[in-house]
């Protein structure tokens, strides 16, 4: 068995997940939504403004900031959506263990033995707070 087809069968173990089954039901969930697709509509839009607005060589100070202010705005609306919120939830928990499986390789590609190893829990090292996602390995 090479190591694709062994990665492969990985992919299909991870897709049984409990994580990843909820995951992807509150994907779908935010993405059926209506309240979600508007304010994803609207960010998009406000989005395309800036962008042409941003680019123009006498772009307006006024209106990119206003522009700036409506997309938080509704940005934080999106968040506070409970399916949206309920969504990141459930990708932060996938995130995770995607992280998990990704240090475990690190190591055994390092020369720890793929049988032992156990990657180091975020407090056990010096991530000033970041997180695995900004990581660059331990």
């Amino acid at each position: 068995m090479d190591v694709v087809e062994i990665t492969r069968q990985l992919g299909a173990v991870v897709q049984k997940d409990q994580r990843y089954l909820e995951f992807v039901e509150a994907k779908n969930a935010s993405e059926a939504d209506e309240e979600v697709l508007g304010l994803m509509d609207k960010i998009n839009e406000l989005r395309e403004e800036y962008q042409k607005e941003s680019e123009k060589a006498d772009a307006d100070q006024m209106l990119l900031g206003k522009l700036d202010q409506d997309f938080q705005n509704l940005y934080t609306s999106l968040m506070v959506n409970d399916k949206m919120a309920n969504y990141e939830i459930k990708r932060q928990e996938l995130d995770k263990l995607m992280n998990y499986l990704m240090q475990i390789l690190y190591l055994c590609v390092n020369g720890e033995d793929p049988a032992t190893c156990e990657p180091p829990q975020e407090d056990e090292h010096n991530c000033e707070g970041a997180g695995c996602a900004s990581c660059g390995g331990c």
